[in-house]
């Protein structure tokens, strides 16, 4: 069986472990044998540092401190989770690249195509090395991608000449968004860059049940799941309370470490999705998730991002019909239901289309 090496995201977060094993599955289906490459080089950006700023500074140091101890043994049994679904579900290589040292050419005779993606894996604020994510190390034959995201609707024209290199040095690419077809096509003048739906997408509700986990601490109530990777105001805390309080639901905060629910591993994340009367998120991936499995959403824009990065959401509300899930204020409660029978059908569409790219890539020049 031909071998792939996958280039993504890899840390304790729900979307790039969702979105990894998905892709590693969706591989499996056109008989590739797929690992995940331990990358873990990053480029620590150079910061000026003002007087202005040193309080500041000191002042996070002291309560990040405090709140590490404090809950300390709810990290770890979280981290637990993770390096358990780790372990049980993702197919790692033995290679690591943990430094720019690293020699490359064993781990390119190893593997017949690489492809990077999904997630943010080219997003140019997330420090990491593009050396690798562009795969400079491998021939442009033997370099695809799928749905990556670059996470930004504008790329600043100080990082451009590094990705007209990077992207040039791919035979086929797709990318997760819009804008991001638009910044690709900028730079490559190319009209061949697809956009696809995220990996997480290519499995059926089925197959994500099939490695979902009860929560301990979930009890038989309804509950709404909160999923904000931003701030959230108190507006809008107010109003998911309201919406609690008239349906009889508790409120879980799966991101807060005062929740207990913040000791969730992928597996519970996703029965807790499944499962949510409601679910209000700024996150992709809980949105996706939302729609795969036919659950009710409002979403939010983001609040506290300097860089805008609501072209993610913009594309999938649009792509799968669901615009009216976009969060404009009260929330009415015949606004408490969403009608996915469109979803359903374009969902379908689109993993057709996903495959057909990924069967043409990856038998190109084999």
């Amino acid at each position: 069986m031909k071998k792939i090496g996958i280039i993504t995201m890899i840390g304790n977060n729900f979307g790039n472990r969702l979105q990894n094993y998905a892709l590693q599955e969706s591989l499996k289906k056109l008989n590739w044998s797929p690992e995940t490459i331990y990358n873990y080089v990053y480029e620590v950006p150079k910061t000026k540092t003002s007087f202005l700023d040193i309080p500041k500074k000191i002042y996070h140091k002291i309560k990040f401190t405090i709140l590490k101890k404090k809950y300390q043994a709810r990290e770890n049994r979280r981290t637990k989770l993770f390096d358990e679904f780790n372990k049980k579900y993702i197919n790692f290589s033995k290679e690591k690249i943990l430094s720019k040292d690293f020699e490359f050419d064993e781990l390119n005779s190893k593997f017949d195509k690489f492809v990077v993606g999904s997630d943010q894996v080219w997003n140019p604020y997330a420090h990491r090395n593009k050396y690798i994510d562009f795969l400079e190390f491998s021939p442009k034959e033997k370099n695809i991608t799928y749905a990556v995201s670059f996470g930004i609707d504008k790329l600043e024209s100080k990082f451009q000449k590094i990705y007209e290199k990077g992207l040039n040095n791919f035979s086929y690419i797709s990318v997760r968004e819009d804008k991001g077809k638009e910044i690709a096509e900028l730079l490559t003048k190319r009209n061949d860059i697809e956009v696809l739906v995220d990996p997480t997408m290519l499995l059926s509700k089925e197959e994500w049940m099939k490695i979902e986990a009860k929560p301990k601490q979930l009890k038989n109530k309804k509950y709404i799941l909160n999923y904000f990777l931003g701030k959230v105001s108190k507006e809008r805390k107010k109003e998911i309370k309201r919406i609690a309080k008239e349906n009889d639901c508790e409120i879980i905060n799966i991101l807060d470490k005062k929740d207990p629910f913040y000791e969730s591993g992928p597996s519970e994340f996703l029965y807790l999705e499944r499962n949510a009367f409601l679910i209000c998120t700024d996150s992709f991936h809980s949105c996706v998730f939302a729609i795969l499995f036919n659950v009710t959403f409002i979403v939010f824009d983001r609040e506290d991002k300097l860089v805008k990065m609501n072209s993610r959401l913009e594309t999938l509300l649009k792509k799968f019909a669901l615009e009216d899930r976009k969060y404009t204020g009260k929330v009415k409660q015949n606004e408490l239901s969403c009608n996915y029978e469109k979803s359903i059908k374009i969902l379908e569409e689109e993993k057709k289309k996903s495959y057909i790219f990924l069967k043409e890539a990856l038998n190109k020049d084999i």
